[in-house]
């Protein structure tokens, strides 16, 4: 009894409960599309608590792009894969910066960089669905 007490404890993380091997890059372009509808909605609407909150959860779907892909990257992609795809590397990089701060979509109200996100996760999203067919 005291050995279970006592006994080390591991930690250990996954985009759900349980490691379900369920991956879609869909999960980043709806999170992609919410943060361009938002950007549109801020733009024509000037109460500042509306706009306050808007760019507060703008900025919580940046942050579940990047970990959505993260979760890609990091779970899904493999060494086959990014030999195959010498590119995945860089895209999945510039991606992630484009949801993130200093000129991504957390930090920025421009829907041009939403829809370079959008075209990013797209790519990425393509080469997803060509591993799954192999």
């Amino acid at each position: 009894m005291f050995t279970q007490l006592f006994a080390p404890t591991v930690e250990v993380s996954a985009h759900c409960d349980l490691p379900c091997g369920v991956y879609d890059p869909a999960q980043a372009r709806i999170e992609a599309e919410s943060i361009k509808a938002i950007i549109a909605k801020v733009a024509d609407n000037d109460d500042p608590d509306f706009r306050t909150r808007a760019i507060l959860i703008k900025e919580q779907r940046s942050e579940l792009v990047k970990h959505h892909l993260w979760v890609l990257w990091t779970d899904y992609f493999k060494p086959p894969h990014f030999e195959k795809y010498p590119q995945l590397h860089q895209l999945v990089n510039e991606a992630t910066k484009l949801a993130g701060g200093g000129g991504g979509t957390k930090a920025v109200l421009d829907e041009g960089v939403a829809d370079q996100l959008l075209a990013k996760i797209d790519e990425i999203a393509e080469i997803f669905w060509e591993t799954k067919k192999a």
